[in-house]
């Protein structure tokens, strides 16, 4: 198989979003005040915002899911967005894949509108044919892997010669479900764990292109 299409994740493959993310939590819980029942890590990252929140609060406190959200989505959407890193060598690896004639796509649990706002910022928005989201469709897709089945179903012979990068057993997990080779970012937010298929792990960003080379 000829690898010509590849999806990226985007939280923990493409970009540490943690700083960012992060912040705009602990300003969000601050204005409602209430402390999240975990700490603020990084390895929270990776689930959509509603699920993310949701398990940081006690019982009595899940009434307060909304404001929490309005407030995370106010503070990042304005300004906390920005605080978002790019990973060293992902700008060079997805200037080499362009060249090599592969299209890009990026199918993400962030919300499309900071997502579109990060790869503006970073000026990569014009590397990719495609960004995907849960709320990119309505009604909201529920998740990542019937993300993918939708990418799997509709983008040009993604049945044979696309393959999914992520960083989390659920990306695995997902692109597994929808019938998608996976590739592990390994320089991500997640562990990946024995999931009962096997997937090959990228060390750094540059390995990408050479890899799929001679991908089989």
């Amino acid at each position: 198989m000829k690898v010509h299409t590849v999806i990226f994740d985007l939280d923990g493959t493409l970009i540490d979003s943690a700083p960012s993310i992060l912040s705009s939590m602990s300003a969000a819980f601050d204005e409602v005040g209430i402390e999240p029942i975990k700490p603020l890590t990084h390895d929270l990252i990776g689930p959509p915002l509603n699920e993310l929140l949701l398990n940081l609060l006690t019982e009595e406190n899940k009434d307060k899911l909304p404001k929490i959200i309005e407030g995370f989505k106010k503070y990042y959407d304005e300004s906390g967005y920005k605080e978002t890193q790019i990973y060293e060598e992902v700008m060079e690896m997805l200037d080499n894949l362009r060249e090599m004639d592969i299209r890009l796509y990026i199918a993400t649990n962030k919300r499309i509108l900071p997502a579109l706002k990060i790869l503006q910022h970073f000026e990569l928005n014009d590397l990719f044919d495609g960004i995907y989201a849960l709320d990119y469709f309505y009604p909201i897709m529920e998740n990542k892997t019937e993300l993918l089945l939708y990418l799997y179903n509709n983008l040009p012979s993604a049945t044979n010669g696309a393959v999914y990068v992520g960083d989390r057993v659920e990306d695995a997990e997902a692109a597994k479900g929808a019938g998608f080779p996976f590739l592990c970012a390994v320089w991500g937010y997640g562990k990946i764990i024995n999931i009962g298929n096997k997937f090959i792990e990228i060390n750094r960003p540059n390995h990408l292109p050479s890899l799929l080379q001679d991908y089989r």
